[in-house]
């Protein structure tokens, strides 16, 4: 089904990087989210209210909140779609985030709610009634949500979308509150127990859970987060493919949407190019980046020695200082200046985030000493950096 309507609604629905295409995305997932999500309200406002039942009753609002939801979505995605403007030079992609936002709130306040009506059946208990057309109405509304949940992950992965992803979790906390109730009810017409109080307390639980997830997942990116490692290693790779390009280091992700990413990075070249040929090989790289990735990068160029062999060595001598020390730890920016007694070794070491002030400190004068002592002319001078990347 998801195929099916995703191939009939979506114009060129394989190109999931085009704007235009997440755009559609977008919109059917919220189109089919407000017409099942009515559907289900409707009928269950109206079987809830001749078998006079407040469980159905409150269902059918429950899922009006939902449809709500998917306006939000709608709204959310359309704006996101909104080209770049004077004010806005890189897109409305983070209104995306922002309606991502509204929906955990939305799931938070579901929750909530759960959470106190269930705390007040606890100390308050109602015989819960019994009723086959009930059942039978929630367990469809069931395969429904479950329907639901699966096709806005499904749509959510394929256009890494947030909001979608979010609306997904929605679905299946609805199914989890419903599910509880038709356990409770089952349960109680065939042992006479009423569990319903406490199978709420943990279907809340459940709830809250969720919508601090996609709350914490949907801030993430606005708060700033760091490139994760697939990312890291798309451009870097890309970047150090080329011909002419010795390395690279620095690189800083910026998100404005799923769509819009722009990205700096530092790109080493040999010290013997001509500055013509590196800013045309420059330019190169980040035209295509673009075109491939869809990721507007700009490149500053960091010159490296390449002849000198005492330079080389020294520096060769240090990075192998570094990787003995902490493999996830390196160096760039190296330059070397050679007095009459001392040499300079200057550069910038790169250790990762956990580092102690104490562990920065070992670090630099491990090499410090150890670079003395292959040669005592070498004297390091250090800054120390903390990489952008994200290992998890």
């Amino acid at each position: 089904m998801t195929s099916l309507l995703v191939k009939k609604f979506v114009k060129n629905y394989e190109m999931t990087s085009d704007s235009k295409v997440r755009t559609s995305y977008g919109v059917l997932a919220s189109i089919v989210g407000i017409v099942c999500n009515v559907i289900l309200s409707i009928t269950k406002l109206i079987i809830g209210t001749i078998i006079g039942s407040i469980s159905v009753t409150a269902d059918a609002f429950n899922n009006l909140s939902d449809a709500a939801s998917s306006i939000i979505s709608f709204i959310g995605v359309k704006m996101a779609s909104r080209p770049a403007d004077k004010e806005h030079p890189f897109g409305h992609g983070r209104y995306e985030y922002i309606s991502a936002l509204v929906v955990a709130f939305l799931v938070l306040q579901v929750g909530f709610t759960c959470f106190k009506s269930a705390i007040d059946k606890i100390l308050h208990p109602q015989e819960v009634a019994f009723n086959y057309t009930l059942v039978g109405i929630l367990v469809i509304s069931i395969l429904i949500k479950v329907w639901l949940g699966i096709f806005n992950r499904t749509l959510g992965k394929r256009i890494n979308s947030t909001v979608m992803k979010a609306t997904s979790a929605d679905a299946f906390g609805d199914v989890l509150v419903t599910s509880a109730t038709v356990a409770s009810l089952l349960i109680s017409r065939y042992s006479g127990i009423n569990i319903d109080g406490y199978m709420g307390i943990v279907v809340s639980v459940f709830v809250l859970i969720a919508g601090f997830n996609i709350a914490k997942d949907t801030l993430e990116p606005l708060l700033g987060e760091a490139v994760s490692k697939e990312t890291y290693d798309l451009i870097t790779k890309k970047v150090e493919g080329y011909e002419g390009i010795i390395g690279s280091h620095d690189l800083i992700v910026h998100s404005y949407g799923p769509s819009h990413t722009m990205a700096t990075i530092h790109a080493e070249v040999p010290n013997d190019m001509s500055f013509e040929e590196a800013h045309e090989l420059i330019d190169h790289v980040e035209r295509e980046v673009l075109r491939d990735e869809n990721i507007f990068l700009v490149i500053h160029m960091d010159p490296v020695e390449v002849n000198d062999e005492e330079v080389v060595k020294a520096r060769r001598i240090i990075s192998k200082i570094v990787k003995e020390l902490d493999d996830e730890a390196s160096i760039h920016d190296f330059r070397f200046a050679n007095e009459d007694e001392r040499i300079n070794l200057i550069f910038d070491l790169l250790v990762p985030h956990q580092y102690s002030e104490e562990q920065e400190k070992r670090i630099q004068q491990q090499i410090k000493n150890l670079a003395s002592a292959y040669d005592e002319r070498y004297l390091c001078v250090i800054t120390l950096e903390h990489g952008f990347i994200c290992n998890k």
